[in-house]
């Protein structure tokens, strides 16, 4: 009987393996199928997407018309998968007063960020756009942490651990982004949970400013109106479900 069980499980094994792999497969699709696409109601809330899924339309490298070979769209994301021939990517639109969501999943020790009112006078990107940054927390050697307006602003103290709010979720995983941008407040949100607000203009962010890196570049912050960029020279990260929706104000 041991002979027989023996030689009866292995292909029996094989065929509960080969079961699940399928079943994991149809998991991932069926969760796939479901990403880059608005839901009737978000459509009826002004909400547009800004990555197909499928390619890169609407969006180039910084100073340029097209894409480097270091981003790639990949099962259904927009990932930087050779940060040294990647970029910065820059939307085709520009954009003014906007509420923005997206999902990033980024590699162990990954740097990224997602900076707004990009302008192509400065040299670079951040040399314009204000820096939303995202960040393996756990690896990464900036000493800003994801979801922090980069040398700006920073989440308050987390009274369960000693330390700054950190709502991100570990490298490999995907973590979801909310960023608001209005004349009234600018808010940064991270897995549903609230970061911070500030006024782009105000005069505590101007002194931010002032005391920062930026005060050395005359065209920081200074235009209501610009692309938006994702970054992709510090690390693997991938992107999706990147949507939009413009906020009407009278300013």
């Amino acid at each position: 009987m041991g002979t027989t069980n023996k030689y009866f499980m292995k292909p029996l094994n094989r065929f509960l393996a080969g079961a699940l792999a399928l079943s994991i497969c149809a998991l991932e699709f069926s969760a796939n199928s479901a990403e880059n696409v608005l839901t009737p109601a978000e459509k009826a809330a002004g909400w547009r997407l800004l990555f197909n899924g499928k390619d890169f339309s609407g969006w180039h490298n910084f100073k340029s018309d097209a894409v480097r070979p270091g981003w790639q769209v990949k099962d259904g994301t927009m990932a930087a998968v050779e940060p040294k021939n990647a970029g910065d990517l820059v939307t085709a639109d520009k954009f003014t007063w906007f509420e923005l969501q997206l999902d990033y999943n980024i590699s162990s020790g990954g740097n990224s960020g997602i900076m707004f009112h990009v302008t192509d006078e400065g040299r670079s990107a951040w040399a314009t756009g204000p820096e939303f940054q995202l960040e393996d927390n756990a690896a990464a050697n900036d000493p800003i942490r994801c979801g922090w307006l980069y040398q700006l602003y920073q989440p308050p103290m987390d009274p369960k651990t000693g330390k700054c709010l950190d709502a991100t979720k570990p490298a490999g995983e995907w973590n979801h982004i909310r960023l608001l941008i209005s004349p009234e407040k600018c808010e940064h949100d991270i897995n549903d949970v609230k970061y911070f607000e500030y006024v782009l203009g105000s005069e505590d962010f101007n002194n931010r400013v002032a005391k920062s890196k930026f005060a050395k570049m005359p065209l920081f912050a200074k235009s209501n109106t610009g692309a938006i960029s994702l970054q992709g020279d510090h690390g693997q990260v991938a992107f999706q479900n990147i949507k939009i929706r413009l906020i009407e104000t009278g300013k």
